[in-house]
């Protein structure tokens, strides 16, 4: 983060300076009370479970000479002159007023990314594609909210050249709320599914939720698509903005065709753009990153890198957290995908199991999908009727919802066992898994599939 003064933040956010000096400067924003230091801006934050007014003492005690609050009785009657309290409304928006502005004093191209599945990944192969022209910056990790997504912009700096900015949902409203932030020069959007469709009703409701980012392109901005035909279409698309499509006919800008799925050891794929193919190799599996990344290659080619320059960036990929992680423990080995689940990820990571090289047995072990309201028993027995068709030896289904999904899966050539819980399934994990087994692991965040893949390690 570059330095930043007193005066500017008042100026960004309209807020009032209860103590201090407007020349006074910070050189960082934090909003863990056990990491600030003199330099540093405490924003206190009201959460559902913690309110960090709380910590704004302790916090001064420790050092740090800047809070920004929305409550000034949380400040101490013995308050030192060189302390600079700013006071505002809300210290979550006006977090992201002030993000928005320090990101409009760099001189940097910009990405934002948003969809049911997939940001993540796009995010992160966007960043490889555009670091081999530009100093590119990233969100930390999967900040991706309204706090988050400002905490990794004060991250970047004057020698940043291009950032790409994931930007996540539950809501209406909050997408728009991100893309002010930001103003990209390019947006992008992966898809349009089912992943919380209990909120937004309808995946018609997910798509106008999606296109919020639209709004906040710049003109003579782009937005980048993988097209489906029904949502994300050339009409329903339409703006004051040139569309760029991903898609597998010739109504799309770039041609994806000829996939070949290795397993874990990636994919290969042809991308056609302007009657010229050009062979990728991706060393990430799922045939469903052939699409992601024919969208990083799309907005690289927009800011002036070529699909071969692109592809040298793909090479390089890794991509953030438990997504489709290959670990080989003394028995199996295990692909750790336990970040988050939906539909479309879950079948996407059905086909990498049965594509992946294997001495014993595949076997999936797939948990709950949340935020799925009435959906939900049908969506997951559809995982359950597509894992039917599969090519693996033993489906295992976890959680109350699970059930559904086990029912679906009856009749294929898996044996199907189903638990309710994981501290079921734990006692007969050494019976079931045996030596040179390859194991999927995959579920929502709050199912903690990842307790599964440390328990497999073990064996």
């Amino acid at each position: 983060m570059k330095r930043i003064t007193i005066g500017e933040i008042l100026k960004a956010t309209g807020g009032k300076l209860v103590s201090g000096n407007e020349n006074n400067f910070i050189n960082d924003i934090k909003q863990d009370s056990r990491i600030c230091a003199d330099g540093d801006m405490f924003v206190a934050i009201k959460g559902e479970n913690h309110d960090g007014h709380a910590y704004v003492k302790g916090v001064l005690d420790a050092g740090c000479k800047t809070v920004f609050i929305s409550d000034e009785t949380c400040l101490p009657e013995d308050l030192s002159a060189d302390v600079n309290a700013i006071l505002v409304e809300d210290t979550v928006y006006s977090l992201g007023d002030l993000a928005g502005w320090y990101l409009d004093t760099l001189n940097v191209r910009k990405v934002a990314v948003t969809g049911s599945v997939g940001k993540t990944s796009v995010r992160d192969m966007i960043y490889y594609v555009l670091s081999e022209k530009y100093s590119t910056g990233r969100n930390m990790k999967n900040f991706n909210n309204d706090i988050g997504l400002p905490l990794s912009i004060f991250q970047f700096d004057e020698n940043t050249e291009a950032v790409v900015l994931e930007m996540g949902m539950n809501h209406f409203g909050e997408i728009d709320r991100l893309a002010s932030i930001v103003k990209p020069e390019i947006g992008v959007i992966t898809n349009i599914g089912v992943a919380h469709v209990e909120n937004q009703g309808s995946r018609e409701g997910i798509y106008q939720a999606k296109m919020e980012i639209a709004s906040h392109i710049q003109q003579g901005g782009k937005l980048v698509y993988v097209a489906d035909g029904e949502y994300l279409t050339k009409e329903r698309t339409a703006g004051d903005y040139t569309q760029i499509s991903i898609g597998t006919n010739g109504k799309s800008d770039y041609i994806i065709t000829s996939v070949d799925d290795f397993g874990l050891e990636g994919i290969q794929f042809l991308v056609e753009n302007n009657q010229v193919n050009h062979k990728i190799l991706l060393p990430l599996p799922g045939i469903h990153n052939a699409y992601n990344a024919g969208v990083a290659l799309a907005v690289g080619n927009l800011l002036g890198i070529s699909i071969e320059e692109g592809a040298a960036g793909l090479a390089k990929a890794e991509l953030t957290g438990r997504r489709l992680k290959v670990v080989k423990g003394k028995r199996a080995s295990v692909i750790d995908d336990t970040y988050n689940a939906s539909t479309d990820s879950m079948k996407s990571a059905l086909k990498v199991l049965e594509n992946s090289k294997c001495e014993g047995k595949r076997i999936a072990v797939l948990g709950d999908m949340f935020e799925l309201g009435e959906e939900s028993e049908k969506q997951h027995k559809g995982v359950g009727i597509f894992a039917r068709g599969c090519n693996i030896d033993l489906f295992i289904a976890v959680g109350d919802n699970a059930r559904y999904m086990s029912e679906g899966a009856q009749g294929g050539k898996a044996r199907v066992l189903w638990f309710e819980t994981k501290d079921e399934l734990y006692p007969l994990l050494d019976e079931l898994v045996k030596q040179g087994d390859v194991v999927l692991a995959k579920g929502s965040r709050g199912m903690k599939m990842e307790d599964i893949v440390e328990r497999v390690l073990e064996l």
